[in-house]
């Protein structure tokens, strides 16, 4: 079992305070789902965890089974098993999918243990029929030309790929249909057990009806203030949550940066 275990954290951007204490710990075979307003920090996290470069970390840590991810490059925290899911999949053209696969899983092999081209061709081709994606999209230049559920479902495959310890799904639900939705949670789904944790950034309960989060957790002003199980998320969506501002005297919940 490995453990991605956050305490404390203070995240700023720009001078301005966004993520205020946040705790949190996320073990290998539990599939966690953050849920909260707008403007309540839960991309900072995702972001801060990745380490983009906009978001400074003040005080508190992230550790990977004990590592300290705070001390790591960007591309370290990758090889080291952290995943993002992005909420805005970028463009990269003239690199194909297939060759962005590949290099990013031989990222995370030692020399000399590349994936052999039969092998990943024929995991590709299993995994794109899984997601339903057309055969063409392995040779098509990195979502250039996507559609927004194309690129969802595209980061679904990269991960299914990579196979990374702690996937971070930011909004993967957004813009989805529902067929779309079904397909992106199946894949997900397909991942879950004991080498796979993942932390889920969403708005709406209905991707908690295909993928059964094991703990809810909601945000507000910058912190965890509530964690339950997949009931809690069912509560949210039938009332919404002004019940939590009220139970905890919350009167302003908008910080200004959507997360």
């Amino acid at each position: 079992m490995a453990t991605l275990e956050i305490k404390d954290l203070h995240v700023a951007i720009e001078g301005k305070e966004i993520l205020k204490g946040v705790n949190l710990s996320i073990n290998t075979n539990e599939i966690h789902a953050i849920m909260g307003p707008n403007g309540t920090g839960k991309s900072t996290l995702a972001s801060a965890i990745m380490g983009h470069p906009k978001y400074e970390v003040t005080s508190g840590t992230i550790k990977l089974d004990g590592e300290d991810v705070l001390e790591m490059e960007v591309d370290e925290r990758a090889k080291a098993g952290l995943f993002l899911a992005m909420q805005y999949p970028s463009e990269i053209a003239g690199v194909t999918n297939a060759d962005f696969l590949r290099s990013a899983i031989n990222a995370r092999r030692d020399e000399g243990n590349e994936i052999s081209l039969m092998k990943f061709i024929r995991e590709l081709d299993a995994t794109m029929e899984l997601l339903e994606m057309d055969e063409q999209m392995a040779t098509r230049y990195l979502n250039e030309g996507f559609s927004g559920g194309e690129k969802k479902r595209n980061e679904i495959l990269q991960m299914m790929m990579i196979k990374p310890t702690f996937a971070i799904l930011d909004e993967i639900d957004s813009g989805l249909d529902i067929d779309a939705l079904k397909i992106v949670s199946k894949g997900i789904n397909k991942m879950r057990g004991e080498g796979f944790g993942a932390l889920m950034i969403t708005h709406y309960q209905r991707l908690l009806n295909y993928i059964e989060p094991d703990h809810v957790h909601v945000m507000m002003q910058g912190k965890v203030v509530k964690s339950g199980g997949a009931d809690l998320a069912q509560k949210l969506e039938a009332e919404g949550y002004d019940w939590i501002k009220e139970e905890l005297g919350i009167e302003d919940e908008t910080v200004g940066e959507e997360a």
